[in-house]
């Protein structure tokens, strides 16, 4: 299966096990003439879902049974790679931050803005870059060497998955010190999102 689906025949795979979040998805990318299917769970996808014909997945990344990260693990040692939107809660961006470090497209918190996440979906259908190119590193390198050191700090916990609050701590800052070198970091690395930043610092890394 390609890495890529094609944005003039974009299909999307949502896998979620809450049938609110699950119908509404559906409602969503069928109103924005995407072609869509929906599942409970991953082991439901595995059964049942066609997974040989290009599509985006947006999966739960915490789910009953078979969790989304692990979806995604079965899937690359399938030797299938299918662009893959994650949708995390607060709690699970740590997680989200290892999805994106095995490959993941980009991931989405809840709640997220339904714009939004079908301008994402469709740039992990179009093959949004990850920054492997020797361009794109060295590009990402020099916007984190213009960052201050206390920035750069704050950046390395934040894209690991810390929470401002975690960050405040164990830089010995308070929580408002943490969120303004965040934004001035974000604003600095012209990062849109914190998907967006952890691309960046792996694209840094030639990740």
């Amino acid at each position: 299966m390609s890495a890529s689906a094609g944005t003039e025949e974009l299909r999307v795979i949502v896998v979620d096990d809450d049938a609110g979040v699950r119908n509404a998805l559906h409602r969503l990318f069928r109103a924005e003439g995407i072609a869509v299917e929906a599942y409970d769970s991953a082991t439901a996808l595995l059964a049942r879902g066609d997974l040989e014909h290009p599509a985006v997945l947006v999966l739960d990344i915490q789910m009953p049974g078979m969790t989304g990260l692990e979806l995604q693990s079965l899937l690359v040692e399938r030797g299938s790679s299918p662009p893959i939107v994650f949708l995390t809660g607060a709690s699970s961006v740590p997680l989200a931050v290892t999805a994106m470090r095995r490959g993941a497209a980009d991931f989405v918190e809840k709640p997220f803005d339904n714009a939004d996440l079908v301008r994402r979906v469709r740039g992990a259908a179009a093959g949004a870059p990850r920054g492997a190119a020797p361009s794109r590193r060295h590009d990402c390198a020099r916007r984190i060497a213009a960052l201050t050191p206390r920035e750069r700090e704050v950046m390395a916990l934040v894209v690991a998955g810390h929470s401002n609050k975690e960050v405040a701590r164990k830089l010995a800052v308070s929580p408002r010190t943490v969120e303004v070198h965040r934004l001035h970091l974000m604003e600095k690395m012209e990062a849109g999102s914190l998907a967006e930043l952890v691309r960046m610092a792996l694209a840094a890394d030639g990740t």
